[in-house]
């Protein structure tokens, strides 16, 4: 309540808190990698030098579920899980905590849009636009959507810069850490 020049009180009417951009807060980045469990991989590769593959395993390494989203491989077997077509054919039960894209920025638009009918319904935290897809509309329309939509990152290299790991391969990651590895 705030005193008015009349000696009567009016009620302040609050502002909605701001958004935190995990793009610039590493707070943000932190909380929205912790947040998450289950991360459906689109464009995910088969070859073990692609980096979709490293990326996959590495999560899956440091505890997330990686489900393996690529048509030209649909039914084979990928780091425990069976690959799948399209996020269409996630079971609805299984929720998904992030949608990463591993395709062009001309085709991330239509997994954005993808995501947003299926798995946003289902609880669908955040889409990432793998490093160099970047496609601003399709991260509005994810941001209208009510989810968090991060371009030209990669998880893997978020989580590892954040935790300091970033460093053991001579990496100025920006994180000062006295821990001893």
């Amino acid at each position: 309540m705030t005193e008015t020049g009349h000696g009567t009180t009016s009620q302040s009417i609050a502002e909605p808190a701001p958004i935190v951009d995990p793009m610039t807060n590493d707070a943000a980045m932190r909380g929205l990698l912790a947040a998450t469990r289950t991360i459906a991989m689109v464009g995910v590769s088969m070859n073990e030098l692609r980096p979709s593959w490293f990326v996959a395993r590495y999560l899956t390494l440091k505890g997330y579920a990686v489900i393996p989203i690529n048509p030209g491989h649909a039914g084979k077997s990928l780091l425990g899980e069976t690959v799948l077509a399209s996020l269409a054919e996630i079971p609805p039960d299984r929720k998904v905590d992030m949608v990463d894209i591993f395709r062009r920025s001309e085709q991330a638009g239509a997994v954005v849009d993808e995501a947003i009918a299926l798995l946003g319904p289902q609880g669908l935290g955040s889409v990432w636009m793998q490093i160099g897809v970047i496609d601003d509309a399709a991260a509005a329309r994810a941001r209208a959507a009510g989810l968090i939509a991060v371009m030209n990152r990669c998880p893997k290299m978020e989580y590892q810069r954040l935790h300091g790991e970033l460093s053991w391969g001579g990496i100025n990651s920006g994180v000062i850490s006295s821990r001893l590895r």
